[in-house]
Parts: C-alpha cells; structure tokens; sequence
C-alpha cells in the first residue's frame, strides 16, 4: 500500500459511503496503443488487423529456438514521437526486459517489454474537463513492448471459465505495443474519460495508430482505489481491457462505489485484477494480482539498448504536428472560432476542412459562417454516413458554395441541397448552383407573396394588428412555394411593404 496521502480540495470529486464517511478515488490508467508499422516488434512479419488465424505469425514471433529479434526502428521513432507530444523525456538509453508469465496466448511464456529503463520518462498531459476546466495529468513512462497473441473461448460468456474449448490466434503476437502509464492523479471518471480521449487524439495526430478502441488497437487498464481525504491511499484495483470511453467511465464508477461500500461495511478491498461486464454494467475477480516479483524480470539478452542519436531525436521533434490541444488554441485565439465549436470541429476531424476553406480566401467567407456549415450539415453528413466529411468534400468546394450564398446566388435551402448533391459527387458547387439559384427577382416574388397572404389571412392580420413574430410564417409559406430558392430579405421586404401600406 502506499504511504501517500491526498487532501480533496473543494473541486474533488468525493463519495459519501452508506456510514457517511466521505471516500476520496485516486485512479491511474495504462493506456495500450497498438502502432501502425509495417511489420512487427521484432520480426518482418506484417502487421495487419485480421486476417485468417495464425497467418501473420513469424518463428521470431514464437521464439522458436535458434531466432533472434530485431528492434523495429519505426517503433522507436514513434515512441519518441509520443513521448515527446507529452513532454517525456527521452531518455539517451533505454532497455529490453523479459516479463516472464504463462498465458496460452504467449507462446515465448514471456513478453518482451520495458522495465525500469523506459525509452521515455517522466511527461505530462493536460486534458480539458467536461466544466471547461483543464487538469494536468502525470506521465509516468511511456514504454515499447511487443503484444500477445489472442484467444476466444467458446462457450455462453466468452470468458475460460465454463467454456468448451479455446482457441488461439498468434496473428496478433509481436504486434509493436506503447503503454502509457499515468501518474495516480485521476481523481473520477469524467478525468479519467477526458485524459484517454485527449490521448487518443494526440496519437491519431502523431499518425503512429489508428487507436481504434473498438478493434482493440488502443485499450485501457484502470487502477482505482479509494480513501478518506488526509489518509494513505487505498489497495487499489485494476480494471482490464476497456475497450471504449463510455465503458471507462462507467467501469470506474462502479469500481468507486463498489469499494466504497466495501470498506464501509467494514470489509477489506484486496488487490486484484478485475473483468468489466458490460452488459451487466458491474465488475467482477478475474484474478488476484501479481506483484512485480512475480513476473521474474530480466534483461533480455538477445537485444542490445536502445541509444537514440540526440540529433535524432530533434529532428522528430522538429516533425510533430500541431497538436489538439495546439489546433483548439489556434482556432479560438487566432482564427476566432468559440471555444465550444473547436472541439467539435477537432473531435469530428473538420479542422482540415475550415483552414482549407479559409486558405481559398473566397470574397464573403468568413469563419464563423464556414463553422457553422461545418458542425452543423457537414458534421450530420459523416453521422449519417459512418464516413469522414473530407473523403467527398474540400475546403476549397465548401469555399465556393459559401461565396455563392454571400453574393446572393443561393439561398440557404438551395445551398443545402447543392451541398448534399457536391458529398453525392455530383459535381461542384459552382457547376450545380444554376439549378437552385436564389430567386431575387421583385416581379415573380410579388405574386408569391400575394398568394400566401391571401392563403394565411389569420396570420397576415396579426402582422398588420402589430405581432411582428406572425410574419416567420408568411416567410415559411414563400420558402416552401419557392422550394427554399426566395431571397428571404426580399420576401420579407415585400411582405412589409403589403402589410403595413
């Protein structure tokens, strides 16, 4: 158990057991990130998702006898590139251990991973919290180690207990593998689910995974405990394997309640690994913890440290991206989106799209209205589809619609249909204007405006009786005979004019 102690503030998150006594959670994650090489860890066997069972699998990938591994060079760059995205330090040599246990999935009966020489020490992360206020988070390591192989287990539950049979698959063994490790400064759920979603779009940033928590190319393990404000921190829990925000945040609640009203009824919290059921929204011993003892590490001697040229390394940092956190700053601060609207554009993978449109510098667009067209109709699009907005537009094509609507050749509702028909690949914006052009034209109009009077004469009485709110349905009435082409400043010109002569 540790001896550090942890006083809530006044912004903690604390829990009230069934005795009254208040319990304050300390949560740290291990976050695993599955890196988009070319090749394994060790070996020059693809690395690819899927696939029949046991078709990507090398004798390296075994430690078949008389083999030997090769450090991925790729995979160090990339662990540099995270570690140095989260102000890690690069450590000038770092070290391959052999973690010794027995799963049937470890063909070796041992992963090659990283023990007490991680290539990347200490960093942080500072994640933006669902009240707007920011946390900043402690980064205890990154470190490289290879993945294990998979097993499914036929039965009812899916788990090895009370299955018919088992089978494995290696294809996943010697997959290159990150684990970053926090530093015990979560203190709830909401924390810990804004500190793995900023991490993830930090690595799709860097290009380094896909992170597809669904495929389990990112997965999280969640160590929880709880304590009472002042007092050392509890035996912590670890929960494994959650393979998605919402189960994160759900998983660590229940884990926080569940110890809570432990130690509440006098009961003890022992240290364990823990399974989450989804859909049983609980979690249950999937088996008591091992201690670090237990894994017998050692240097592994078939691999030589990894010393990472310094000169190196800067030219890496000098590669990164712009950051999320970087590309929020710089859409509020210097582009002038509201802080809100940023991240949405960034979650929703947008931004490409606004600086494009921007960068056309067509006459009448502006940012503000380039976002709104963004989180609104182009954000329902990719809902709608399942599929990223920029596969079937560009910033340059949202560019010109918006300059069509600025000059007054189209109409909102006209612009919306030349929209969908431009993501359709039906053409351009300015090639599929002409058949929705606004209509401005005061004769035509006139009579239309005439007609719609005659047929809402209820509402056009309460204009001319002084309710200047009953004109939106007059409006309404000549978008829908114009089917959304009427220029609405003319319409409501006209209907003024009508109304109050």
């Amino acid at each position: 158990m540790s001896t550090t102690t942890d006083a809530a503030d006044a912004n903690d998150t604390t829990t009230t057991g069934p005795d009254g006594t208040v319990y304050q959670a300390v949560i740290g994650l291990e976050v695993h990130v599955e890196l988009s090489t070319k090749t394994k860890m060790f070996s020059a066997c693809p690395n690819a998702f899927g696939g029949d069972p046991n078709t990507r699998v090398s004798a390296v990938d075994l430690g078949l006898p008389g083999t030997l591994p090769v450090v991925n060079g790729t995979a160090v760059e990339y662990a540099i590139r995270l570690g140095l995205a989260l102000d890690c330090a690069i450590e000038p040599s770092s070290q391959f251990h052999r973690k010794n246990y027995f799963y049937p999935d470890m063909p070796k009966n041992y992963q090659i991973s990283q023990y007490d020489i991680p290539i990347c020490g200490q960093g942080h992360l500072d994640v933006t919290l669902p009240d707007g206020g920011t946390k900043r988070v402690g980064i205890t390591r990154v470190h490289m180690e290879e993945d294990a192989g998979k097993t499914t287990h036929a039965g009812e539950t899916g788990r090895i207990a009370g299955a018919s049979y088992s089978l494995v698959d290696y294809n996943r063994a010697g997959v290159p593998l990150l684990e970053c490790v926090s530093e015990p400064d979560i203190r709830s759920a909401d924390e810990a689910q804004a500190y793995l979603t900023e991490l993830r779009a930090i690595v799709l940033a860097l290009g380094i995974s896909d992170a597809k928590l669904e495929e389990g190319s990112m997965r999280c393990d969640a160590n929880v405990s709880v304590h009472r404000p002042g007092t050392p921190y509890g035996t912590r829990a670890e929960v494994k394997n959650l393979n998605s925000v919402r189960s994160l945040g759900r998983a660590i609640s229940y884990e926080i309640t569940r110890q809570v009203d432990v130690l509440s009824s006098g009961g003890t919290v022992v240290q364990e690994t823990r399974h989450w059921n989804e859909d049983a929204g609980r979690t249950s011993t999937l088996r008591r913890k091992e201690t670090l003892d237990d894994y017998r590490y050692f240097p592994d001697p078939d691999l030589v440290e990894v010393a990472p040229d310094p000169e190196w390394i800067e030219q890496i940092r000098a590669s990164l991206p712009e950051l999320p956190a970087q590309t929020r700053a710089r859409l509020t601060q210097e582009v002038g989106v509201d802080a809100g609207d940023a991240v949405v554009l960034y979650d929703a993978g947008l931004v490409p799209l606004l600086d494009a449109a921007l960068a056309a510098k067509q006459p009448g667009v502006d940012a503000n209205e380039a976002t709104k067209w963004l989180t609104n109709e182009v954000a329902a699009w990719q809902n709608e589809h399942g599929r990223p907005a920029t596969e079937v537009l560009s910033g340059e094509d949202l560019a010109a619609l918006l300059a069509l609507i600025a000059d007054g050749t189209l109409a909102k509702g006209g612009a919306r249909k030349v929209l969908a028909d431009v993501m359709a690949g039906k053409g351009s914006p300015t090639e599929l204007a002409a058949d929705h052009e606004q209509v401005s034209d005061t004769g035509e109009l006139e009579r239309i405006v005439e007609q719609v009077i005659a047929e809402q004469a209820d509402a056009a009485q309460k204009v001319r009786d002084g309710n200047t709110k009953a004109i939106g349905a007059l409006v309404g009435g000549v978008m829908r005979a114009t089917q959304g082409k009427a220029n609405p400043a003319v319409v409501n010109q006209l209907l003024a004019e009508k109304l109050t002569s």
